[in-house]
């Protein structure tokens, strides 16, 4: 329960960057104090706007000594967005922390004393990196963000994470007002191709008039109607095209989706008489540059778009099989036909695998797990269950997907012992 605040402000001084995008400091009592946009080295004027027995959230009030790490943001946005977390800092500096939180997660959550972690991954792209990007609307029917303390939506009029032919279009969207419309997402395929994508809480179609040639989807309870266009774009990740759905995910940096795939291909040592079984496949990202090394691929997705992409992206390869159900469901009912040539890719969600879909996978005994994280703490939790499980950590290839941002992608090589 929170104590009632008092308009008491401290002067502290941060020690370290955590995950979330908030750097850590204590109070007078010892107590963690949480703040956004600080940099760790920095004495900062903080006002506390959480206040728990054991830890404390502040909001910045003023830097009293800097950190010469600091760097001017590119964005005027930047503070009052709660999109970006690390714009005062240099790339380079971003992928140190982002490193350096990714093997703090890993040792104190995970209880790994030395974790094998490989260089990061830098993203190509530092800006206009993003294939989406999702707006809600202010009262006035204009494109904007909700606020770093997640209140209010305010009006934008610059964003430099989307790629440059979302970041041309958006400017032209325009509501009579955000009745009815939860959120306006923008999603760019091949070619620069554009979807707009409608999401609202009424089955009701909304009207919206683009001159551009767009495809225009409203969703509704995740299903589509299409009000122009097409339901479906296209992202070609190395020469190899994807169908995907409005609704249904896929990675949103395409030069980093290439370079996980690269990863993954050189780090499984699969054989023609290997299965690979794909845990959360998606749109089938990971499979289809499996099926043609492999005896079997088995993908597992509970989302119904996503699984209808997978079967359209799979549909040339006679080795492919589909299980559309949670994960949690599905793995254990097939304990029973895999053996030891079993390789696994997992790509959770942001919660991490479920404990029972994770039992069912230690009953399985995969010879390989490659574990596609965009959680630290979730993965340094499963890491600890799968290790006792009877699994040792190969290595973490940590990839910066979301450059300026606090989240952390990876990718873990477990080995069954």
């Amino acid at each position: 329960m929170n104590t009632t605040l008092t308009p008491v402000s401290y002067d502290i001084l941060l020690e370290k960057l955590t995950y979330g995008g908030e750097a850590m400091g204590r109070l007078p009592d010892g107590r963690a104090v949480f703040v956004p946009f600080g940099l760790p080295g920095e004495t900062v004027c903080v006002r506390l706007v959480q206040d728990k027995q054991s830890f404390a959230r502040g909001e910045l009030l003023e830097i009293l000594t800097p950190s010469p790490e600091r760097i001017d943001p590119k964005c005027k946005h930047f503070g009052k967005c709660g999109g970006c977390h690390y714009q005062n800092l240099s790339y380079a500096n971003q992928l140190q922390a982002k490193t350096e939180i990714l093997r703090d997660q890993l040792k104190r959550i995970g209880k790994i004393e030395n974790p094998p972690l490989m260089q990061m991954i830098a993203s190509p792209l530092e800006w206009n990196y993003r294939n989406h990007i999702q707006f809600h609307l202010t009262a006035e029917g204009k494109p904007g963000f909700i606020n770093s303390k997640g209140n209010s939506v305010f009006p934008i009029e610059e964003c430099h994470l989307p790629e440059t032919g979302i970041d041309s279009f958006w400017r032209e969207l325009q509501f009579e007002s955000n009745k009815d419309i939860e959120r306006v997402s923008l999603r760019a395929g091949h070619n620069e191709e554009l979807m707009v994508i409608l999401e609202s809480e009424s089955p009701e179609t909304p009207e919206l008039e683009i001159e551009a040639d767009v495809s225009v989807v409203h969703l509704f309870d995740e299903h589509p109607v299409v009000i122009a266009g097409r339901d479906h774009f296209v992202v070609s990740i190395l020469e190899k095209d994807f169908r995907v759905s409005a609704a249904a995910f896929f990675q949103v940096n395409t030069k980093m989706a290439e370079k996980m795939v690269e990863l993954l291909l050189a780090r499984l040592p699969v054989t023609p008489s290997s299965t690979l079984l794909d845990v959360y496949c998606g749109a089938g990202l990971f499979s289809k540059f499996f099926a043609p090394k492999c005896k079997l691929v088995i993908g597992i997705e509970s989302s119904e778009s996503a699984g209808e992409d997978f079967a359209f992206n799979l549909d040339e390869f006679d080795n492919v099989e589909l299980y559309e159900g949670a994960a949690e469901e599905v793995l254990p009912a097939l304990t029973g036909r895999l053996d030891s040539s079993t390789f696994m890719i997992v790509d959770p969600p942001r919660a991490g695998i479920e404990k029972q879909a994770l039992d069912a996978i230690i009953d399985i005994k995969p010879q390989f797990i490659a574990y596609v994280s965009c959680d630290p703490a979730t993965l340094a939790r499963d890491t600890a269950r799968l290790i006792h499980g009877g699994y040792s950590l190969q290595e973490v290839t940590p990839f910066d997907i979301f450059p300026q941002t606090y989240h952390i992608e990876s990718i873990s090589i477990f080995k069954n012992t």
